[in-house]
This record gives C-alpha cells, structure tokens and sequence, in this order.
C-alpha cells in the first residue's frame, strides 16, 4: 500500500498522481502558515519576529525528520540562492 503525507492509499498511483498529491498537500501546508502569520500580525507580532519564528519551528521539524547533517547540507546551500533572487518576491525594505 502507498501512502502520501503518512496517509494510506489502497490503488496504486503513479508518480504524476503522487506528484499532485504531494503539491495539493504543501499548498494546503502553505495556506495554513499564511493564516497564521496573518492571525499573528493582527494581534500585534511584528513581522520579522514571525520569520524569525517560523524559520526556527521549520529548521527544528526538518530537523527531527531528517538529521542534523542532512538539513545542516541544505542550509549550507541557501546564501547563494538567496543572492541569486530564488527568495526575493518584492525589493527588500533596508534599514538605513
């Protein structure tokens, strides 16, 4: 039986429908986080305390599911993407 997201399937799929499934379930993960963040802003929480926040309940996760080497290699690679704009949605607000 394959499972997707720890959830039992009983047809077998192929790797497009697990591959949808998978993209449904990270978007619904997505939607979740941005109600949250807007809850938490609406209460009063500045936003770079919500990403400093958010970034540490997700490090700690991926680091309990994967290993500290493993998400340790990851990181490693995040300086250079977020010079290359992989990260940048709209010109960042500098504090002069």
């Amino acid at each position: 039986m394959k499972t997707v997201n720890d959830v039992p399937h009983t047809e077998p799929m192929d790797e497009a429908e697990a591959l949808q499934l998978e993209t449904e379930a990270r978007h619904a993960a997505l939607r979740h986080i941005i109600d949250a963040w807007d809850e938490a802003l609406l209460s009063g929480v500045k936003p770079e305390q919500m990403a400093s926040a958010m970034l540490y309940a997700a490090i700690t996760e991926m680091v309990g599911a994967h290993g500290e080497e493993k998400v340790a290699n990851m990181i490693a690679s995040l300086p250079e993407r977020i010079r290359c704009g992989e990260y940048t949605l709209y010109e960042p607000r500098q504090k002069h």
